[in-house]
């Protein structure tokens, strides 16, 4: 679905230095090879595969060509690390992903990727894993690498300590870092459901709907806790868990523990959160799901228990992955234009690359509500 240009950060390093062809192993050509080729000096070669032969060292343009013939012949490909090294910069960002399993991330990459490719950088991928643990020791590693700036997405990375040593650590040496999601010290693009989920649920009560089931597919520190006091976005899934309580709370509805289901983050972890509702005596008439993939899984189940949507019972997801406009039915969700604001996060992080002194910078891009063929009337 889409076409991105990537590297893929998997924690490992080239054991060799060659390449092989055919049964052969073969060492991989260096600029002494192309030197020897082309009869000239490694410091001429240097000057051609930097740039420098066009005028500015007096270097012929049989010589330049020359050069150019044997690394063509030979295959030769520059040190990128080298060159970064060299020129002080490596025109490549690295982006960490919360859960690379999901579309919703996937358009924030492709929005990254499309406004670093415009730019002339490369992107370099990781995903947290919704692992803090996890997520921090990417953060590390990524942030001793030759990179030219970081992006983050993933919110458990800030859960660890470590990780918020590391982040202080980056902030005094001024390296440039965005972050999609809310934060005080960093540069940020801040897209969330707070304000589309009342729409949501305006929605359900008007059909009138009064049992609606959430399915709070996310794990965090604070799934045991309470949670009225915590902040929107403080923890995944918060700015839908909160709106669906007080919006309940305003229609003079009970708030029912027994319709709010915790469960990880999968498809088959919605299928089976959906059962458990679904299977209720007194079963919910409409199912929220904080995201498509859940409520991708409810569908499953509504469908295996024997029941049809909208006609038995509704059901609405959140991020609007490609996928929900070709279910059957198609999925009322709520969309953040995470290509937008993959493209915003960039914008920021390139200007800080030029200014590392600008002041703090917050973008807002608002969330929007989208009615389709999984919602209709309760049934009575």
């Amino acid at each position: 679905m889409y076409k991105l240009n990537i590297e893929i950060f998997l924690f490992s390093e080239p054991k060799h230095t060659e390449v092989t062809r055919g049964d052969k192993a073969m060492k991989r050509p260096t600029q002494v090879d192309v030197a020897r080729l082309a009869g000239v000096s490694t410091a001429t070669v240097s000057y051609v595969v930097n740039g420098l032969a066009d005028g500015r060292v007096p270097i012929s343009e049989e010589t330049r060509l020359r050069v150019l013939e044997a690394i063509e012949q030979l295959g030769y490909e520059p040190d990128a690390r080298a060159q970064a090294l060299r020129l002080g910069n490596s025109q490549t960002v690295g982006l960490i992903l919360p859960d690379i399993h999901n579309p919703h991330f996937w358009q924030t990459a492709d929005g990254v990727e499309q406004e670093l490719r415009a730019a002339g950088y490369h992107m370099l991928l990781s995903s947290a894993d919704l692992d803090p643990d996890h997520g921090k020791d990417i953060f590390k590693e990524l942030s001793r690498r030759r990179i030219d700036g970081l992006i983050l997405m993933s919110a458990v990375i800030f859960q660890s300590e470590g990780a918020q040593q590391i982040l202080t650590q980056l902030l005094k040496r001024r390296f440039p870092i965005a972050k999609i999601g809310e934060h005080e010290a960093i540069d940020c693009v801040v897209s969330n459901y707070e304000a589309a989920t009342p729409e949501v649920m305006a929605q359900l009560l008007s059909l009138q709907h009064r049992r609606i089931g959430l399915i709070y597919g996310v794990r965090s520190p604070w799934d045991d806790l309470e949670t009225d006091d915590l902040p929107v976005g403080s923890a995944g899934g918060l700015d839908r868990l909160l709106p669906y309580r007080e919006c309940l709370q305003a229609a003079g509805l009970p708030v029912d523990p027994e319709l709010v289901v915790t469960c990880g983050a999968t498809i088959e972890d919605g299928y089976q959160a959906a059962l458990q509702l679904l299977r209720l005596p007194m079963r919910p008439t409409a199912l929220l799901a904080i995201n498509d993939l859940l409520a991708i899984g409810a569908l499953r189940a509504a469908s295996d228990l024997g029941l049809r949507v909208p006609a038995d019972v509704s059901l609405v997801g959140y991020d609007d992955i490609p996928l929900t406009s070709y279910l059957t039915p198609r999925l009322t969700t709520s969309s953040k234009d995470m290509i937008k604001v993959g493209r915003e996060v960039v914008k920021l992080l390139l200007a800080r690359i030029q200014d590392p002194d600008r002041p703090h910078q917050r973008v807002e891009v608002h969330a929007r509500f989208i009615v389709r063929e999984s919602t209709g009337p309760a049934p009575f």
